[in-house]
């Protein structure tokens, strides 16, 4: 998707029964953030944004599979979201290569991101973001219909 073709993220059905609201919550931050790559009008701040998105629909997915408990080793969501959902492995593996360069833009590396590499993890991030909510509002739903 072009940036100059920009589409409204879809938000997260809200009376959906089962999903927690922690995972709405997330998904709905998770649009914003994308909204914010979508304007954005450096690629640097289109990355952060784009990849700060796709971290949330990370977010939510554990939300769902894996709720926080106890004290545990410090582990990134995407480690975490290759052991809770493996079929999002290849999301979560191009997600993590990109938290190097995140870091450097972190670290005002500005010039460390060009305007395609911005492009595609935005493009990637909308695509996840929708893998993410049709996921998790399908298993919300047949378990409010199992049950």
């Amino acid at each position: 998707m072009s940036v100059n073709t920009l589409r409204a993220p879809r938000s997260a059905a809200p009376g959906v029964p089962g999903l927690p609201s922690r995972a709405t919550e997330l998904l709905e931050r998770a649009d914003a953030e994308l909204v914010a790559a979508q304007f954005s009008s450096e690629p640097w701040e289109q990355f952060t944004h784009a990849h700060l998105a796709a971290l949330r629909a990370g977010a939510a997915v554990l939300a769902v599979r894996r709720p926080l408990s106890g004290r545990r080793a410090p582990r990134t969501v995407w480690d975490l979201l290759d052991a809770a959902a493996p079929e999002l492995g290849r999301w979560s593996g191009y997600f993590a290569g990109g938290a190097g360069l995140r870091a450097a833009v972190d670290a005002g590396r500005f010039d460390a991101v060009s305007s395609a590499r911005a492009e595609e993890v935005l493009c990637h991030a909308e695509d996840f973001l929708d893998v993410v909510r049709a996921e998790l509002e399908g298993a919300a739903l047949a378990d409010a219909h199992a049950g």
